[in-house]
């Protein structure tokens, strides 16, 4: 029992840790628009020493030391593929490389008592514990890679689905006079989606001073999609070349409408192929349990 309270606490710890992280961008900013609106005002308790956020103070640090033993451990994770990875799942400007690398290890740690637990509740032995709690630690080492990558494959069907539509409202706001800066805007105003939130991403590098080349090619690097790939460098040949953008936005929505076309057919004929699988495994033998069933109860008489 003790043993199964420890993993209790334990695992309500790690939720703890992974919803501050999670939650520490939205927290910043809250932080900051409130110290913006009291500027100027006193001070308070905010400027008395030793009372520094504990997220900051505890927090962070761990996390960036888990970050570090992880980065030692792994040569192959580094912190920019860890960077690329989240941006392509959409996380990249909420979580940090550092914290997600961080969670990774406190849900491994929290994975071990868990684990053991779970095998002292099922009655194994002590080998068979310790067994469950390796597993369970790698399933918490290994379960926000497989979460990222899949939000990051939803979000990439997505981005490919938006796109035809994106590009045919590009197309019409830059034949209609407007630059290509302001038919982004008029894009960022009138749709929604992941798609929309990087063109603004995009704008905004643009705003700040960032040329158009280094923006489309950061957005492109970002997303990882190759349909976006391909927008990017017709946009950016048209820049060096003096292409007329809008018939270059014309082809490219006509492109990747035939491209989500294809993809729409590829997927239906995949569909059959997938249903067999259930339709062997639950549909067939409860039709052989029905038609044949009655003749095996017959048959049964006569032996």
């Amino acid at each position: 029992m003790l043993i199964l309270l420890l993993g209790v606490a334990t695992l309500g710890l790690a939720a703890f840790l992974v919803a501050e992280v999670v939650t520490l961008s939205a927290r910043e900013r809250a932080g900051s628009l409130r110290r913006a609106a009291n500027y100027g005002r006193a001070r308070g308790r905010a400027s008395v020493p030793g009372q520094e956020d504990f997220r900051r103070r505890a927090l962070q640090p761990l996390l960036i030391s888990l970050a570090r033993a992880v980065l030692r451990v792994s040569p192959r994770a580094t912190v920019e593929s860890v960077s690329l990875k989240l941006l392509a799942a959409g996380l990249g400007r909420t979580v940090s490389p550092t914290a997600f690398l961080g969670t990774k290890v406190l849900l491994a740690g929290a994975g071990v008592p868990v684990g053991i637990a779970v095998g002292a509740v099922a009655g194994k032995s002590a080998g068979g514990s310790v067994l469950f709690g390796l597993v369970f630690a790698l399933m918490g080492f290994f379960a926000p890679d497989s979460i990222v990558t899949m939000r990051a494959r939803s979000r990439r069907d997505s981005i490919r689905a938006e796109l035809p539509d994106a590009l045919d409202l590009l197309a019409v706001s830059v034949e209609a006079g407007m630059g290509f800066d302001g038919a982004i805007a008029k894009l960022a105003e009138h749709m929604e989606g992941p798609l929309v939130e990087e063109f603004a991403v995009m704008l905004g590098e643009v705003r700040i001073g960032e040329s158009r080349e280094n923006a489309l090619k950061k957005m492109a690097e970002r997303l990882a999609v190759p349909e976006i790939a391909a927008f990017t460098r017709s946009i950016i040949q048209a820049d060096q070349l003096g292409i007329s953008l809008g018939r270059i936005l014309r082809v490219q929505a006509a492109d990747t409408r035939l491209r989500r076309q294809s993809a729409a057919e590829e997927k239906a004929m995949k569909a059959p192929i997938k249903m067999l699988f259930p339709t062997v495994l639950f549909i067939f033998p409860a039709m052989f349990i029905v038609i044949l069933g009655p003749a095996f109860l017959n048959l049964s008489k006569f032996f």
